[in-house]
Protein backbone atom coordinates (compact mmCIF):
# COMPACT_ATOMS: atom_id res chain seq x y z
CA UNK A 1 0.00 0.00 0.00
CA UNK A 2 0.89 3.86 -0.38
CA UNK A 3 2.26 5.69 2.29
CA UNK A 4 -0.28 9.03 1.55
CA UNK A 5 2.14 11.44 1.07
CA UNK A 6 2.09 13.27 -2.61
CA UNK A 7 3.24 10.97 -5.47
CA UNK A 8 6.18 11.28 -6.92
CA UNK A 9 6.68 11.80 -10.76
CA UNK A 10 8.57 8.76 -11.62
CA UNK A 11 5.81 6.60 -9.88
CA UNK A 12 3.79 3.74 -11.54
CA UNK A 13 0.76 4.19 -13.40
CA UNK A 14 -2.14 4.87 -10.60
CA UNK A 15 -5.51 4.76 -10.48
CA UNK A 16 -8.22 7.58 -9.23
CA UNK A 17 -11.28 6.30 -6.81
CA UNK A 18 -13.50 6.55 -9.57
CA UNK A 19 -11.67 3.90 -11.85
CA UNK A 20 -10.98 1.58 -8.34
CA UNK A 21 -15.01 1.89 -8.05
CA UNK A 22 -15.28 0.70 -11.22
CA UNK A 23 -12.95 -1.84 -11.35
CA UNK A 24 -13.84 -3.20 -7.75
CA UNK A 25 -17.56 -2.68 -7.83
CA UNK A 26 -17.06 -0.56 -4.32
CA UNK A 27 -18.23 2.88 -4.20
CA UNK A 28 -16.21 5.82 -3.78
CA UNK A 29 -17.90 5.82 0.11
CA UNK A 30 -17.40 2.61 0.75
CA UNK A 31 -13.39 2.82 -0.74
CA UNK A 32 -13.22 5.66 1.93
CA UNK A 33 -14.55 3.86 4.52
CA UNK A 34 -12.16 1.01 4.02
CA UNK A 35 -9.66 3.65 4.66
CA UNK A 36 -11.00 4.91 7.61
CA UNK A 37 -11.79 1.50 8.98
CA UNK A 38 -8.74 0.52 8.59
CA UNK A 39 -9.23 -2.31 6.07
CA UNK A 40 -6.91 -0.26 3.89
CA UNK A 41 -3.74 1.97 4.17
CA UNK A 42 -3.94 5.65 3.61
CA UNK A 43 -3.58 5.84 0.11
CA UNK A 44 -1.07 7.81 -2.36
CA UNK A 45 -2.45 11.42 -3.46
CA UNK A 46 -1.86 13.67 -5.59
CA UNK A 47 -0.14 17.46 -5.31
CA UNK A 48 -4.10 18.41 -4.96
CA UNK A 49 -4.85 16.05 -2.95
CA UNK A 50 -6.83 13.15 -4.69
CA UNK A 51 -5.99 9.78 -4.00
CA UNK A 52 -4.49 7.53 -6.20
CA UNK A 53 -4.64 3.76 -6.17
CA UNK A 54 -1.32 1.49 -7.44
CA UNK A 55 -1.78 -2.03 -8.55
CA UNK A 56 -1.03 -2.99 -5.01
CA UNK A 57 -3.58 -1.31 -3.56
CA UNK A 58 -6.12 -2.24 -6.32
CA UNK A 59 -4.83 -6.64 -5.59
CA UNK A 60 -5.99 -5.67 -1.97
CA UNK A 61 -8.94 -4.81 -2.21
CA UNK A 62 -9.71 -7.47 -4.62
CA UNK A 63 -8.53 -9.70 -1.47
CA UNK A 64 -10.54 -7.64 0.63
CA UNK A 65 -13.75 -8.45 -1.51
CA UNK A 66 -13.14 -12.17 -1.43
CA UNK A 67 -12.85 -12.08 2.37
CA UNK A 68 -16.33 -10.28 2.30
CA UNK A 69 -17.85 -12.17 -0.22
CA UNK A 70 -16.86 -15.53 1.44
CA UNK A 71 -18.80 -13.71 4.87
CA UNK A 72 -15.66 -12.63 6.59
CA UNK A 73 -16.68 -10.58 9.29
CA UNK A 74 -15.42 -6.57 8.86
CA UNK A 75 -13.56 -6.77 12.61
CA UNK A 76 -11.83 -9.88 11.02
CA UNK A 77 -11.18 -8.20 7.89
CA UNK A 78 -9.98 -5.02 10.06
CA UNK A 79 -7.57 -7.43 12.36
CA UNK A 80 -6.07 -9.33 8.86
CA UNK A 81 -5.30 -5.91 8.08
CA UNK A 82 -3.55 -5.01 10.60
CA UNK A 83 -1.66 -8.05 10.57
CA UNK A 84 -0.72 -7.61 6.82
CA UNK A 85 0.37 -4.14 8.21
CA UNK A 86 3.17 -6.13 10.55
CA UNK A 87 4.62 -7.86 7.70
CA UNK A 88 6.08 -11.03 7.27
CA UNK A 89 6.28 -11.72 11.42
CA UNK A 90 2.50 -12.26 10.73
CA UNK A 91 2.12 -14.43 8.64
CA UNK A 92 1.58 -17.37 10.72
CA UNK A 93 -1.28 -15.23 12.36
CA UNK A 94 -2.58 -14.37 8.93
CA UNK A 95 -2.39 -18.06 7.76
CA UNK A 96 -4.28 -19.12 10.89
CA UNK A 97 -7.25 -16.52 10.04
CA UNK A 98 -7.42 -17.99 6.42
CA UNK A 99 -7.66 -21.20 8.05
CA UNK A 100 -10.09 -20.66 9.78
CA UNK A 101 -12.40 -19.16 7.63
CA UNK A 102 -11.70 -21.34 4.99
CA UNK A 103 -13.09 -23.91 7.17
CA UNK A 104 -16.34 -22.13 8.12
CA UNK A 105 -16.76 -21.15 4.67
CA UNK A 106 -16.80 -25.11 3.72
CA UNK A 107 -19.29 -25.85 7.01
CA UNK A 108 -21.15 -22.95 4.60
CA UNK A 109 -21.12 -24.55 1.61
CA UNK A 110 -21.96 -27.94 2.51
CA UNK A 111 -25.24 -26.17 4.82
CA UNK A 112 -25.92 -24.47 1.16
CA UNK A 113 -25.72 -27.64 -0.88
CA UNK A 114 -27.91 -29.70 1.93
CA UNK A 115 -30.53 -26.61 1.34
CA UNK A 116 -30.51 -26.94 -1.99
CA UNK A 117 -30.74 -30.48 -2.17
CA UNK A 118 -34.17 -29.88 0.19
CA UNK A 119 -35.38 -27.49 -1.98
CA UNK A 120 -34.83 -29.36 -5.46
CA UNK A 121 -36.71 -32.05 -3.34
CA UNK A 122 -39.76 -29.83 -2.94
CA UNK A 123 -39.30 -28.42 -6.27
CA UNK A 124 -39.69 -32.13 -7.48
CA UNK A 125 -42.68 -32.79 -4.95
CA UNK A 126 -44.68 -30.17 -6.47
CA UNK A 127 -43.98 -30.77 -9.53
CA UNK A 128 -45.24 -34.47 -9.12
CA UNK A 129 -48.30 -32.97 -7.68
CA UNK A 130 -49.23 -30.30 -10.40
CA UNK A 131 -48.63 -33.25 -13.19
CA UNK A 132 -50.58 -35.99 -11.20
CA UNK A 133 -53.60 -33.41 -11.15
CA UNK A 134 -53.52 -30.24 -11.88
CA UNK A 135 -57.35 -28.70 -10.99
CA UNK A 136 -57.64 -30.93 -7.91
CA UNK A 137 -58.02 -28.46 -5.05
CA UNK A 138 -56.33 -29.74 -1.38
CA UNK A 139 -54.08 -31.98 -1.98
CA UNK A 140 -51.92 -31.45 0.79
CA UNK A 141 -48.23 -31.30 0.93
CA UNK A 142 -46.80 -34.58 3.07
CA UNK A 143 -43.70 -32.66 2.68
Amino acid sequence: MTSGHPLPQDREPTLTIAEVAERTGLSHDTLRYYEKAGLIERVGRTTGNQRRYDAADLAWLEFLLRLRETGMPIVDMQRFAQLRARGNISVAERLAMLREHRAELADRIRALRRNARALDDKIDHYERLLSESPEQPGTDDPK
